[in-house]
């Protein structure tokens, strides 16, 4: 698959001023960034508040502009001012208040807002309009007033927003933070359905570790640089190291873990509930050492996926 996003030692350094403008201090955000995504993946960003990740996500909507190195979207160099009209049609974003991003008094023309605006010809504006709000879920309330609906449902319509203007990329930053569970499950439905029905790229920043064992591959991020890669399985199979960077594991993962230090010969990076669970009757089912009791207790006391007090987040995101 060609890459749609290429970042190349990429920098973002944050500078403080004085009334007299002189450079009182400064703050490297982003510090050497290499990152490459494939069109029509889908990609997770985690890290602590203030590890870069969104910063790193404001670079890919030419938000902000590369202090040092370069960043290539759509093949467009953001870093070249003549180049953001492109760069913002290649890759939407989707922030973490959709109130924020909501400015229509009724749903269907919330969503229209965009395309209107880029000169996109009345009918077509519709047509997208109708085929944006379809894709999340949400044509049913196509005329309903976005203050009637609930968090979740406000942000697919921020992102049917964003669709609307056929980006080949969306950056979702921090989308599920400000939502409930019911609210955090909708959102994810919808963008799974989208990379997967539309083969939209996915870029999603999250404080919910369990948002990202679906993902096609995860950059994990400390002060400034992506300090651990690969796919979920390959990233949660570094428990000890990822907890060095104020990070956590999906519950199920550590459970696993733990197990595992504790002597049972289960293997690293299992992510949900039915891996779990497979591996232990495995072992059961070899069992030499009368353990077979105590495995089946573990078996029973194992929470659902997606089970509320099971959420793997960290208390320091």
């Amino acid at each position: 698959m060609p890459e749609i996003i290429e970042a190349n030692a990429l920098q973002h350094e944050y500078v403080r001023h004085n009334e007299e403008g002189e450079k009182v201090s400064s703050f490297m955000a982003l510090d050497g960034v290499d990152l490459t995504v494939e069109e029509g993946a889908f990609i997770s960003i985690l890290g602590h508040n203030g590890s870069g990740k969104s910063t790193l996500a404001k670079h890919l909507n030419a938000l902000l502009l590369p202090s040092g190195g370069t960043l290539y979207v759509g093949g467009y160099d953001t870093s070249d001012p003549r180049n953001t009209y492109d760069v913002r049609q290649t890759a939407g974003m989707v922030f973490q208040n959709p109130d924020n991003q909501i400015i229509a008094s009724v749903v269907e023309e919330d969503v229209g807002f965009g395309p209107e605006n880029i000169g996109v010809p009345t009918e077509e504006i519709w047509q997208r309009v109708e085929n944006a709000l379809r894709s999340v879920g949400m044509w049913k309330y196509h005329s309903h007033s976005p203050n009637r609906l609930s968090g979740g449902q406000k942000q697919r319509v921020a992102i049917a927003g964003v669709m609307a203007m056929e980006p080949r990329c969306i950056i979702l930053d921090e989308p599920t933070a400000m939502l409930d569970p019911k609210g955090r499950e909708e959102v994810l439905r919808a963008v799974h359905e989208l990379n997967r029905k539309k083969r939209v790229t996915i870029i999603l920043i999250t404080h919910y570790m369990e948002e990202v064992v679906d993902s096609d591959y995860v950059f994990a991020m400390d002060q400034g640089k992506i300090v651990l890669q690969g796919t979920p399985r390959e990233v949660f199979s570094h428990v000890r190291r990822l907890q060095t960077y104020r990070l956590t594991v999906p519950q199920i993962t550590l459970l696993a873990h733990e197990l595992r230090e504790a002597g049972l010969a289960i293997p690293e990076g299992i992510l949900t509930r039915q891996e779990l669970v497979s591996a232990l009757l495995q072992l059961k089912s070899c069992d030499l050492s009368g353990q077979g009791h105590a495995i089946s207790d573990v078996v029973e006391s194992i929470p659902e996926d997606g089970d509320p007090g099971g959420q793997g987040r960290s208390g320091t995101l």
